[in-house]
């Protein structure tokens, strides 16, 4: 799924090379155009264009390459957000977020070159199963946790976790994917509302200033999502919606283990400095007993 997208203005294309050990490090060396891949099948659809599975003729090293066209860029006057979520997405590297190798443009398109996530969105998982188990939810709170203390070190905020901005790698492994409403900010304050109506916290409705606490609503959120089948707050009208949120009207169904209650109600906190941290989300019991995850933590300090 695309979200909003726009125009890196014109000039050289930065050696931005996310995972030095990739074997193509030295075709990164040199500006790339569309002639140098073979596109494949689409992989997704959005308003400013779309994803394809790409490889490189030379190395044959298989990308998912975003097209996004200038024009409906422009129209929007997204210009600035997609520098932003380039500028950001580049300069991370933890393996529950999705690498951005590269970024190019021609007269009518910017191309934006992404690893590739081949089991596809969480998303879609979610729809075909309804609900996840307690493992695979517990894994992928264990995966986002610790995603997001790498991205909070380097004062990111993602501002946006939901199921449509989560790719799986080959070993179900998620990938931070979607960093359009993202913010790097050094003092990880800020005051514009955004991201997604059944997700946003209630400091961003009632229009105070937060700070990267927003994430871990979010994750809260998405918890109860995961072994429910749809958000906590989600209501007929959003005006419901929103004052379900603010004032935290979270109800349980039989089938959500104790566990994993107490996870989300230490979450889905009103007052962002008594949410739990994610460290202490790494540290949960549930998430210690449940959780299956495959990569082990990064371990990258903040730079």
């Amino acid at each position: 799924k695309l979200g909003p997208r726009a125009e890196k203005q014109a000039g050289q294309v930065e050696p931005w090379l996310l995972d030095t050990r990739c074997h193509f490090f030295l075709l990164f060396r040199r500006i790339l155009t569309i002639n140098d891949f073979e596109i494949g099948r689409p992989l997704g659809k959005g308003k400013f264009g779309n994803v394809y599975l790409a490889r490189l003729k030379e190395s044959h090293f298989i990308v998912a390459l975003k097209v996004l066209f200038k024009s409906q860029l422009e129209k929007e006057g997204l210009e600035h957000q997609l520098r932003r979520e380039i500028e950001i997405q580049a300069h991370l590297h933890h393996p529950n977020i999705l690498h951005l190798y590269n970024y190019f443009h021609d007269a009518r398109r910017v191309y934006l070159i992404l690893e590739y996530a081949p089991r596809g969105e969480l998303y879609k998982e979610l729809q075909r199963n309804h609900t996840l188990d307690e493992q695979r939810t517990a894994t992928i709170m264990e995966e986002l946790a610790d995603a997001l203390n790498y991205c909070h070190q380097k004062k990111v905020i993602h501002r946006d976790i939901k199921p449509e901005n989560l790719l799986l790698g080959l070993r179900g492994e998620v990938k931070i994917a979607d960093f359009g409403w993202s913010v790097h900010t050094p003092s990880l304050r800020r005051k514009t509302m955004c991201g997604t109506l059944d997700y946003l916290p209630p400091e961003m409705i009632e229009g105070r200033s937060y700070d990267e606490k927003v994430d871990l609503w979010c994750i809260g959120v998405l918890c109860y999502e995961l072994l429910v089948g749809n958000p906590p707050f989600e209501s007929a009208t959003h005006n419901e919606t929103y004052r379900r949120i603010v004032k935290v009207d979270v109800r349980f169904p039989p089938s959500v283990p104790v566990g994993a209650q107490d996870l989300i109600s230490k979450l889905l906190r009103y007052h962002p400095s008594e949410r739990l941290t994610l460290a202490q989300i790494l540290k949960h019991p549930w998430v210690q007993t449940h959780s299956r995850r495959v990569l082990p933590p990064s371990g990258q300090p903040a730079s």
